[in-house]
C-alpha cells in the first residue's frame, strides 16, 4: 500500500537532492543548498522521533523514506556531518505485519496531527544560538614590536617571521601571472600593475567540527581535504585552520581564484574583479549570513601576524584589505552580495584595520547596484555602508532633478562600459601571452 507524504517530502528525499545538487555548478552555492535540505529533513526527523506511539512513528518514517536519509544528519552541533546510531531495536518479524496494518490506519490522522505540532516542544533542546561577530581578541600590545617583518628562517615546507608568523608551505603552487589595472573616477584605466595591493578575506564555508581533543582526528582530515581542493582549483593564497596554522595555497606574487567578480574603491582608484590586484587570505569557518562560528583565538592571532606580514612586504594600505562580502557582486543584475562571507562580523580593530563596514559601498554609490529579497533573507539588513552609499544616490538625484531609479540607471550603464573595457583588456592581455609562449616554444 502507498504511504501518503509526510511533511512535503519526495517520495526519495535523498534522490531528490541529488538530482538537484547535479545542476548546481558553483561548489558554494551547492553546499549551501545541501545544508539547508538537510536541516528541514533534520527538523522533520525531530518531529517524528517526538511521535509518543512506536508503530506510527516507524510508519511515517516509512512514509516520509526518510530513514534513508538519517544517516547523512549532522549531531554535531557545528555542522560537520556525522552519522547517528540507530536508536529504534529492530522489529520483530512476527509482529511486523501487524504494526503494518495498525500503522496503516493511523498514519493520516497522526500526520495531520503532527503538522500542528508545537515547535516549542523542541525549543528547550536546541543547541545555543552562535555568535555573529568572531571571539574578543584584544588589540595588540605594547611590546616590542619588530622594525617590519623579516623571514627569520625556513626548511622545505616551513617559513618562520619575525612575529611569530609560521607559514607552512606543503601545499603551495604557482598561479596565473597576476597582471590587471586599476580605474580612475573619470574611467581612464591606469597603468599594468603586476603586484598585489590588497587582501580580501573569506570564509571556506565547509563542514565544521567541535574543537575539541575528542574530534582531533576529523579536524585534521577535514583541514587536509580542503586544502587538497583548495590547491587543485588555486582557490586563495592562504588558509587558516581551527588550530591557527598558516599554509600557504597559491604563490603570493600570483593570481588565485577568490574573489571573482567585485568592486573595490580607495582615493581616487577604482578595482573590478579583485581576483589581479589582491591576496586572498581563507579562514576555516562558516559565516552563514552572519549566525558565524566564532574563529578560534589561534586563528585570530594567525591571521592578524599574517596581515601584518603581508602588509609589510607588499605595501598594502589599510583600506585595502576587505572582506569578500563587501566587494562580491552580481554583474549581470547590477546586485551586491553575490557572496556574503564576512558581510559583517569581521573584526577589523583587533587586525589593526579601519572598519570598512562603515565605508560607502562603491558598488552602490559609483554604479547604482541594488539588492534584493535573497540577500535581505540571509543579511537581515545590509551593513552600514551601503545606507551610506543609497543616500549619496538619493542627494544626487535631488541635486540633478531626477529619480533614483534614472540615478542607478546611469549609473549601473557606466558600470557595464567599464567592466566591457576591463574585459577586453584582460581578453588582448590573455592573447599576448599566449602568442609569447607560443614563440617561446617555437625557438626552443
Amino acid at each position: 500500500m502507498r504511504l501518503p507524504r509526510v511533511f512535503g517530502l519526495k517520495a526519495d528525499p535523498i534522490a531528490e537532492l541529488e538530482d538537484r545538487c547535479r545542476t548546481i555548478r558553483d561548489p558554494v552555492a551547492k553546499l549551501r543548498y545541501m545544508r539547508r535540505s538537510l536541516e528541514h529533513y533534520e527538523s522533520v526527523d525531530e518531529r517524528l522521533q517526538a511521535v509518543p506511539v512506536a508503530p506510527v512513528r516507524w510508519a511515517l518514517y516509512r512514509a516520509s523514506r526518510l530513514d534513508k536519509a538519517r544517516a547523512l544528519f549532522s549531531h554535531n552541533p557545528n555542522g560537520a556531518l556525522n552519522a547517528p546510531p540507530r536508536r529504534r531495536p529492530p522489529v520483530a518479524p512476527r509482529a511486523r505485519r501487524a504494526v503494518h496494518w495498525a500503522a496503516v490506519l493511523m498514519v493520516v490522522a497522526a500526520g495531520l496531527a503532527l503538522a500542528a505540532y508545537p515547535r516549542s516542544r523542541r525549543a528547550g533542546t536546541a543547541p545555543p544560538t552562535l555568535s555573529p561577530v568572531a571571539e574578543h581578541l584584544p588589540l595588540p600590545l605594547d611590546g616590542l614590536p619588530p622594525q617590519g617583518v623579516w623571514l627569520v628562517d625556513s626548511g622545505d615546507d616551513w617559513e618562520l617571521y619575525s612575529n611569530g608568523l609560521r607559514i607552512d608551505t606543503t601545499y603551495a603552487v604557482a598561479g596565473e601571472p597576476r597582471r590587471y589595472r586599476a580605474f580612475s573616477l573619470d574611467g581612464e584605466m591606469g597603468e599594468v600593475l603586476h603586484k598585489p595591493s590588497g587582501l580580501v578575506y573569506h570564509t571556506s564555508e565547509s563542514d565544521i567540527w567541535p574543537l575539541r581533543e575528542s574530534y582531533n582526528e576529523k579536524l585534521r582530515d577535514s583541514s587536509q581535504n580542503l586544502l587538497r581542493y583548495l590547491r587543485r582549483r588555486q582557490v586563495y593564497h592562504y588558509l587558516v585552520d581551527r588550530f591557527g596554522q598558516a599554509f600557504r595555497v597559491v604563490e603570493e606574487a600570483d593570481r588565485a581564484n577568490h574573489a571573482g567578480m567585485s568592486i573595490w574603491r580607495t582615493g581616487e582608484r577604482v578595482w573590478l574583479n579583485l581576483n589581479g590586484p589582491t591576496i586572498g587570505i581563507c579562514f576555516e569557518t562558516r559565516w552563514e549570513g552572519g549566525r558565524a562560528l566564532p574563529i578560534t583565538r589561534a586563528q585570530l592571532e594567525a591571521g592578524r601576524r599574517l596581515t601584518d606580514y603581508l602588509r609589510d612586504k607588499w605595501s598594502i594600505a589599510p583600506d585595502m584589505c576587505v572582506t569578500h562580502g563587501l566587494v562580491s557582486v552580481n554583474p549581470r543584475r547590477h546586485l551586491i552580495g553575490h557572496h556574503v562571507d564576512w558581510a559583517r562580523g569581521f573584526p577589523f580593530e583587533a587586525f589593526g584595520l579601519p572598519d570598512l563596514y562603515d565605508r560607502p559601498s562603491p558598488a552602490v554609490a559609483l554604479f547604482g547596484f541594488d539588492y534584493d529579497e535573497q540577500f535581505l533573507a540571509v543579511m537581515g539588513q545590509p551593513w552600514p555602508g551601503v545606507p551610506s552609499a543609497e543616500r549619496e544616490l538619493a542627494e544626487e538625484a535631488a541635486r540633478t532633478g531626477q529619480t533614483v531609479a534614472d540615478v542607478r540607471k546611469e549609473r549601473s550603464e557606466r558600470y557595464d562600459r567599464w567592466l566591457a573595457r576591463h574585459t577586453r583588456d584582460a581578453e588582448e592581455s590573455a592573447r599576448q601571452a599566449g602568442a609569447a609562449a607560443t614563440r617561446t616554444a617555437s625557438n626552443h
